[in-house]
């Protein structure tokens, strides 16, 4: 094989945009997924059927194939799998010991602690009888400790909705214990970051736009974030204390804050891309640079320049999920008008006549989003209503 070789975990439709970059830098690229019939397997120039816990499995395409690196976009799914892999084969990654301190929230928030890392204070709740042993200041936040996505992560008002959340939460995690985490006030970020040969780049800062309480689903985001300097400063040096703190090395980082009148508070932070589009997207709109593509050099050893040049460009991008009311899409009329907008770089919807439209509790209940890329803020968030017009008018729901 002339071409090096790349394992990429997991061939969904995260990882499309991970793969088409792998592939125009001319590498050969084998896609791994639990599922036969994964979105994007014959995106891939070899597919594997593998389990996310076979081990044995893995390193035997690894091998098989004489994969020069390894690599995954939008997932904290295999991170422990992709660190074992690369520990036995000496490619570049982070250490198991990294990638499980950030797959569970609990020895995240104490490794945070550990560093005197500013984070939400909680505990771990195995049973609800459990409650009665702590005295609780409501609201709160219960959330799996393994998990992605605003998955079972739920704001509770009280002991009650305590009690039911943490049954919801239980259904999104492989434990058998949820995190119970005071609830902190603010607006919150999300940092986009690279971690090589021991420095952190900060990529860009992104702000959110969130659905309401209980789930607080994410469904915008917008590049760059209105950050003062001293904040960005200040966040800054928290990502690099995070990286110190947890290890980051080889990898890309995803990590989330809320600000508020008492200072910066971590939320959680992961070694990986950013998902819903922000670094694949959303990043080269906004600064002109690939995330993706670096991550890739990185993977196989590829040298590269592009942290010395950023940003190359300065626009503002930012990506609207498509909000309907519940019921039954009865019509679909001239969506298209949405190729009609100003400033417009994508758009797309999974709905059909006859879907049912449920109430967001997750990233994975969105059903469609328009991605634009616009010279002012103004211009996106006019962007962001005329969009919703048009999909409010043109999408019929059946209440």
């Amino acid at each position: 094989m002339d071409k090096k070789s790349i394992l990429i975990f997991g061939v969904g439709p995260l990882q499309k945009s991970i793969i088409e970059r792998c592939k125009l830098k001319g590498l050969f690229t084998i896609g791994i997924d639990p599922m036969e019939d994964a979105a994007c397997k014959d995106e891939v120039d070899a597919f594997e059927v593998v389990g996310g816990q076979d081990f044995e499995k893995t390193l035997d395409v690894a091998k098989r194939y004489n994969v020069k690196g390894i690599i995954t976009a939008a997932t904290d799914k295999p991170l422990v799998m992709m660190a074992r892999i690369a520990e036995r084969l000496n490619l570049p990654f982070f250490s198991i010991e990294t990638a499980e301190w950030s797959t569970d929230k609990l020895l995240m928030k104490e490794k945070f602690m550990e560093a005197d890392i500013p984070c939400a204070k909680g505990f771990l709740l195995n049973n609800l009888k459990e409650l009665e042993n702590h005295i609780i200041e409501y609201p709160v936040i219960v959330k799996p400790r393994d998990n992605s996505g605003s998955r079972g992560v739920i704001y509770c008002k009280d002991l009650c909705e305590v009690e039911q959340a943490v049954q919801e939460a239980l259904q999104y995690t492989k434990k058998e214990s949820v995190l119970i985490e005071e609830f902190i006030e603010g607006k919150e970020y999300s940092i986009e970051a690279i971690h090589y040969k021991g420095e952190t780049h900060i990529i860009q800062f992104t702000e959110k736009i969130t659905t309401d309480f209980p789930y607080n689903v994410e469904i915008g985001h917008i590049q760059p974030a209105d950050l003062s300097a001293e904040h960005q400063d200040e966040i800054k040096s928290l990502v690099a204390e995070i990286a110190q703190s947890l290890k980051f090395k080889n990898c890309a980082s995803h990590t989330e804050v809320k600000i508020n009148s008492k200072g910066i508070f971590v939320i959680e932070t992961s070694p990986r891309l950013g998902g819903g589009f922000i670094t694949s997207t959303l990043v080269p709109l906004s600064v002109g640079v690939n995330m993706e593509d670096i991550l890739i050099d990185i993977a196989v050893n590829n040298d590269f320049q592009y942290l010395k040049v950023i940003p190359i460009i300065n626009k503002k991008s930012g990506i609207i999920h498509f909000e309907l009311p519940v019921g039954v899409i009865s019509a679909i009329l001239n969506i298209n008008e949405l190729n009609e907008l100003p400033n417009m770089y994508s758009w797309e919807t999974t709905l059909t006549i006859g879907d049912n439209v449920k109430s967001m509790k997750n990233g994975i209940d969105r059903y469609g989003y328009a991605i634009f890329q616009t010279d002012t803020k103004k211009e996106l968030e006019d962007s962001f209503s005329k969009c919703k017009a048009i999909v409010n008018k043109q999408i019929v729901v059946e209440l």
